[in-house]
């Protein structure tokens, strides 16, 4: 069987598995830069946990990581040969543990943040608190005069990454995108649309005003996680991915 990526682009399969892909891509990303970077910048991987009411399984009993067993209660009690009134056993509903969200950050000495690149989840495309969060998270960077780099490789969920859905010519639009904010040209915004048929972009990377842009390779990066990830063995071709594609997709 054939063990590399089978798509010229993105896998839309490995979204099912975003969760351990993503952890291998930020490792591989951050790798990459560091050859790019020049003297005087380091990046790194950082990761947020993030607790609300919503990752509870007593709120979302539906979430796949919520446990659910029978409560190891004693049976009902003898005495004097009567037996006493059973308690009810109640399911025992396990929370699940909190998912990070990573990113990758590009610092400069003294520890100055630079750049912020971003690889949107289903958690922050799916809820709405989490929406609400990582839109604030990214308001914080620009106010800062920090570079924004968001990669959205998820079909599903509402679209939130910077560039504005509305302003793209549908004949432009794709599954996957890459958007780009750059603390020089706050008005302007630059999105690379992905579809499946081609093989992800290099992007240019924002650094310092008088550094010359990091190149980031994603296809070499989503072609490394599908080969040490070993989802030929994993994945069944012979099903829809999840979600499934919409006819324009294909």
């Amino acid at each position: 069987m054939d063990r590399d990526n089978p798509f010229p682009g993105m896998n839309p399969y490995l979204e099912q598995h975003w969760r351990d892909v993503c952890t291998s891509l930020m490792v591989y990303l951050c790798d990459q830069l560091q050859e790019e970077l020049p003297a005087g910048l380091w990046a790194s991987v950082k990761e947020e946990v993030t607790i609300d009411e919503a990752e509870s399984g007593l709120v979302e009993t539906a979430n796949p990581d919520v446990q659910i067993t029978k409560s190891r209660g004693q049976s009902p009690r003898r005495a004097a040969g009567v037996i006493e009134t059973a308690v009810a056993e109640p399911l025992v509903l396990l929370d699940p543990e909190p998912a990070p969200e990573r990113s990758v950050q590009i610092f400069a000495a003294g520890g100055r943040l630079i750049t912020a690149i971003e690889v949107l989840s289903p958690t922050n495309k799916l809820r709405y608190e989490r929406r609400i969060a990582y839109r604030q998270k990214r308001r914080t960077y620009q106010e800062a005069g920090v570079n924004v780099l968001e990669i959205d490789l998820i079909r599903d969920g509402e679209y939130l990454v910077l560039a504005p859905e509305e302003l793209i010519p549908p004949s432009q639009r794709a599954p996957y995108i890459i958007s780009v904010w750059r603390a020089t040209q706050p008005g302007v915004k630059f999105a690379y649309p992905c579809p499946l048929s081609k093989p992800l972009p290099r992007i240019a990377v924002p650094l310092r005003p008088r550094d010359t842009d990091a190149v980031l390779d994603l296809q070499e990066l989503i072609d490394l996680c599908y080969v040490r990830g070993r989802y030929h063995a994993r994945i069944d071709y012979q099903a829809d991915p999840e979600p499934r594609l919409a006819p324009f997709e294909k």
